[in-house]
């Protein structure tokens, strides 16, 4: 699975961000040693489109979504936003960036300081940038706050923790939204939220993407949550992306086996279908010490030899749909490629 190789990226120049050949590893302590949290991935979003990046827990999609704002800066690769080449800006070019890239961050409550009253919270970003008039800026305000569900005059009057779980993800969203960004990284927003509040809180991205012109990157690792909001999907594994492709498309026929695997195992809500029985074999491996070739042989059940020696990039197998696998589900092995020096 996990493979390289750039086939998905639609033509330069087209995206409002692309990202290649992305790096971030992380050493530990002076062992020499490192953990391989991304490994060589590449993407891009398109202006107005909703990327959804899915995975189980370590294989580096959150580390994704804040390696593109610089958090931490990437060991090597490219980030290319709205045409600029985010990886070589000093500290002050990429704070004024991150006026136009605004994160959602998992846990709704740690992410509001404690001590300030919820309005000051949404309007600190327009002081900090100095954007407007006390009015405008007042004005500005209670306008997000409306548009997120939150009462203005509760919120000018209330601290962080009198609000629900939901509630507070909903402030955080109009935070990031006052000043009006154009990409929006999701990550994990609704995880911590209960089910009913996370589909409230899915409808309200949607209303405000469209409201606003937003681009989206949509970081979860609940494929059904992800199916509904995104366009195209991104499946990670160990630190690699080993399918892309739109979001109908890959979940009514995927084609890399761990996506197979993470699809049957979402749980279905009807007492009276019977449960399916998803049998995997091994462990993750250790990002310290990924496995050659393709990353997911250790526990795919239709390695070979290839598999185990070869790292498998990046093709087409049908239109807009592209999988790093030797053996996919559907599409035919993957061409051997015969070296002439």
């Amino acid at each position: 699975m996990a493979g390289t190789g750039k086939a998905h990226l639609r033509p330069e120049g087209e995206a409002l961000l692309r990202v290649e050949d992305l790096v971030v590893e992380f050493r530990i302590g002076r062992t020499g040693l490192k953990v391989n949290a991304v490994s060589g991935i590449s993407f891009d979003v398109l202006r107005g489109e909703t990327l959804g990046i899915v995975g189980e827990s370590g294989c580096g999609k959150s580390t994704t979504g804040r390696a593109i704002m610089q958090l931490p800066r990437a060991t090597s690769g490219s980030v290319v936003f709205d045409g600029r080449e985010l990886t070589t800006l000093d500290k002050e070019e990429m704070r004024e960036v991150r006026t136009k890239v605004q994160m959602i961050f998992q846990d709704p409550i740690s992410s509001l300081n404690p001590r300030r009253k919820v309005r000051d919270i949404v309007m600190e970003p327009l002081n900090v940038w100095k954007r407007g008039s006390k009015d405008e800026q007042g004005a500005a305000v209670d306008k997000i706050l409306e548009e997120v569900g939150i009462d203005p005059k509760r919120a000018a009057e209330s601290l962080p923790h009198q609000f629900s779980g939901g509630q507070c993800q909903r402030i955080s969203i109009a935070r990031s939204l006052v000043l009006e960004p154009q990409l929006i990284i999701c990550d994990e927003p609704v995880s911590a939220l209960d089910v009913s509040v996370q589909a409230q809180v899915i409808n309200l991205l949607e209303e405000l993407k469209k409201a606003h012109g937003l681009t989206l990157i949509f970081i979860a690792h609940d494929l059904a949550v992800v199916k509904n909001i995104s366009d195209r999907v991104a499946v990670m594994y160990l630190g690699k992306i080993c399918e892309i492709g739109p979001s109908d498309g890959l979940y009514t026929k995927p084609a890399h086996p761990y996506t197979k695997l993470l699809l049957d195992s979402i749980p279905v809500p009807d007492p009276n279908v019977e449960t399916r029985k998803v049998v995997i074999e091994g462990e993750p491996p250790s990002p310290v010490n990924p496995p050659t070739g393709c990353r997911f042989n250790p526990r795919c059940p239709s390695a070979s030899d290839r598999c185990r020696s070869e790292e498998p990039t990046m093709r087409e197998i049908e239109p807009g749909h592209f999988v790093a696998c030797h053996h996919p589900l559907f599409g035919g092995d993957a061409p051997v490629t015969v070296r002439t020096d």
